[in-house]
């Protein structure tokens, strides 16, 4: 009697440590940190410091911004070829302006990499301002371009952590024959040529955005999703914006889904 009573006890304890290990390694979220320029920063999160989203930038939203929302309630198995958690934090330190090259050289590329932790994920998206040859201090040739962009791989990689290449998003030009065109020269290719040479995870967001505006048409993404706003409507643009680069909330959380969804479909 007393050994069957010290035996179920045992196994009690051992369920107990097995549940409560269990749980433990669910409930740690996976950091899902973004990398990159305008079109994926988060302008709601003190992006000008002291100064009121709503009344200086309002409506303008990276889809970075409105990608945590996209996890909200989302069953992460579908995830389980890049990791394996319940939870999902997204880190977005994307920043208006930046290329490849000053991204790196103002240490924003140093502040993420110190905080990797193994499982975590780092999403680059660059390409808007390192093919501006009219802004030299953000111009970087396709060559360093594809060098920081392995850069960013490899240290990603040394921190047991899965790198994601993103092409760079389109803009809202030019449109031939009712479909978006690629505006950003080589870089795209240049992203794919590394990936494919480093076998990272890749995704081609510049010709899934091409092609799902392009299915909801000109004048609808023109005036819904980017920032092409009348005047008098907006606080922070009372003389109205016309701007083909950037989003405004819809089209943000059109190329969110884009890239939540092709995740999905991603081996690490």
């Amino acid at each position: 009697m007393k050994k069957n009573l010290i035996f179920h006890q045992r196994n009690l304890l051992l369920l107990i440590l097995f549940l409560f290990g269990c749980s433990s390694l669910q409930e740690k979220p996976v950091v899902i940190y973004l990398i990159g320029d305008s079109t994926a920063a988060d302008y709601a999160d003190n992006y000008e410091e002291g100064k009121d989203y709503y009344k200086t930038r309002y409506p303008v939203t990276g889809w970075g911004q409105v990608f945590q929302e996209q996890f909200t309630g989302t069953d992460l198995t579908d995830f389980k070829n890049i990791f394996d958690s319940d939870s999902v934090i997204i880190d977005d330190r994307a920043r208006g302006g930046r290329s490849t090259r000053t991204f790196f050289q103002e240490g924003r590329w140093r502040s993420v990499c110190k905080n990797l932790k193994k499982g975590d994920v780092v999403i680059m998206q660059f390409g808007h301002n390192d093919g501006a040859q009219n802004k030299p201090e953000r111009y970087t040739d396709v060559e360093s371009y594809k060098e920081f962009l392995r850069l960013f791989v490899s240290q990603t990689r040394e921190k047991n952590a899965i790198p994601i290449i993103l092409t760079p998003v389109c803009r809202n030009y030019p449109w031939k024959d009712s479909h978006l065109e690629n505006v950003h020269g080589e870089y795209p290719k240049a992203a794919l040529d590394v990936a494919v040479e480093m076998q990272v995870c890749f995704i081609d967001l510049n010709q899934l955005s091409m092609d799902a505006f392009s299915g909801k048409g000109q004048e609808y993404v023109t005036n819904n999703y980017f920032m092409n706003l009348p005047s008098g409507i907006y606080e922070a643009y009372p003389e109205g914006q016309s701007d083909n680069t950037h989003f405004q909330p819809e089209g943000a959380k059109v190329v969110a889904e884009l890239v939540f969804d092709a995740m999905k479909t991603l081996k690490k």
